[in-house]
């Protein structure tokens, strides 16, 4: 292994440029060179690419976002486009693939792999933490930390006002988000995708709180809850109800800002890993971290099943609203 290939792909993620360092660094540690490809698989297929040294990568582990820049790829999804990818991987010399992302980004990698042979190592960099094979992905305690921020002011204005506030934060599939910031920011309810939501109940529970005295709340709701957003949900709740409401969409907010300590050490963690792993003559698996301990698992493996939601937590929210 003498050339790797870098890039980013799908939505960024505040970590991203802090594992994008640890590529860098610990493949010059090892006497390897490094191809930095622009815009993920756009790049590839365009021969958008440059080489990275010690001083490309200098100051850049507390920005947010991605250095390389990142984009989605039509193209790469035909096999025209990973043959027009293939050959820029030929001309630049390049030995093996280090690809930070999500599930899309896995799924292009495993194609081209199994396609053209070269050799691949996926780093999970996305603020949802749907990633099977790690604890925790790249940018996720970033996110978390950022939507509570969010909440906890909102809070404040929900007591001056005594309102209800609907806070949605991301989570297209999956619920992670939601419920973390929920329970960390006392919410009065979570409606998340993995649980069937209930308006009748979240009416129920509402009324009950103005009952006993309370006179604000505040609704998390995960931007892929069955039932709909936020706006949604609380016009149903309000038909049932009469209970006035606003809405906050935290949206893109959750996706940047410098990255955590957590997600720093992370990210330094798996790009120094991807490369190790490259050189040891691994391929086609995703580098991950489970129970502190650095974990391949094969690329087909990742969407092979839904990573699951903490049930206990799910539980201890429940418990905590009354």
């Amino acid at each position: 292994m003498k050339k790797i290939g870098l890039f980013t792909s799908g939505g960024d993620s505040p970590g991203m440029n802090a594992c994008i360092r640890a590529v860098v660094r610990s493949a010059i540690y090892h006497n390897v060179s490094v191809v930095g490809i622009m815009r993920g698989y756009v790049g590839l297929i365009s021969g958008e690419m440059m080489s990275m040294d010690i001083g490309s990568v200098s100051n850049i582990i507390q920005q947010g976002g991605t250095i390389l820049k990142t984009a989605r790829s039509k193209e790469f999804r035909t096999k025209e486009g990973r043959e027009a990818a293939a050959q820029n991987i030929k001309k630049w010399g390049i030995d093996g693939l280090v690809a930070i992302g999500g599930d899309g980004t896995f799924r292009g990698a495993s194609d081209f792999n199994e396609e053209h042979g070269i050799p691949i190592i996926g780093v999970p960099g996305t603020i949802d933490n749907d990633i099977r094979g790690t604890d925790f992905t790249i940018g996720y305690d970033t996110a978390i930390n950022t939507a509570l921020d969010s909440i906890d002011r909102i809070r404040d204005t929900a007591a001056s006002h005594d309102r209800i506030f609907f806070i949605e934060v991301m989570g297209r599939h999956t619920g992670f988000i939601a419920l973390d910031v929920g329970v960390a920011g006392g919410a009065e309810y979570i409606l998340i995708p993995e649980v069937m939501t209930d308006i009748d109940k979240v009416s129920q529970l509402l009324l009950h709180g103005i009952q006993r005295g309370k006179n604000s709340s505040i609704v998390i709701v995960a931007e892929g809850d069955e039932e709909g957003g936020a706006y949604k949900i609380a016009e149903m709740v309000k038909e049932k109800t009469g209970i006035d409401y606003r809405v906050t969409i935290l949206g893109h907010i959750q996706r940047g800002g410098s990255p955590t300590v957590r997600d720093r050490v992370l990210a330094s963690k798996l790009g120094a890993g991807a490369v190790e792993l490259l050189i040891e003559g691994v391929s086609g698996v995703m580098v991950g971290e489970i129970n502190n301990k650095m974990e391949p698992t094969p690329l087909e493996n990742i969407w092979d099943g839904k990573k699951e939601i903490d049930k206990n937590l799910i539980r201890l929210a429940e418990m905590l609203s009354i």
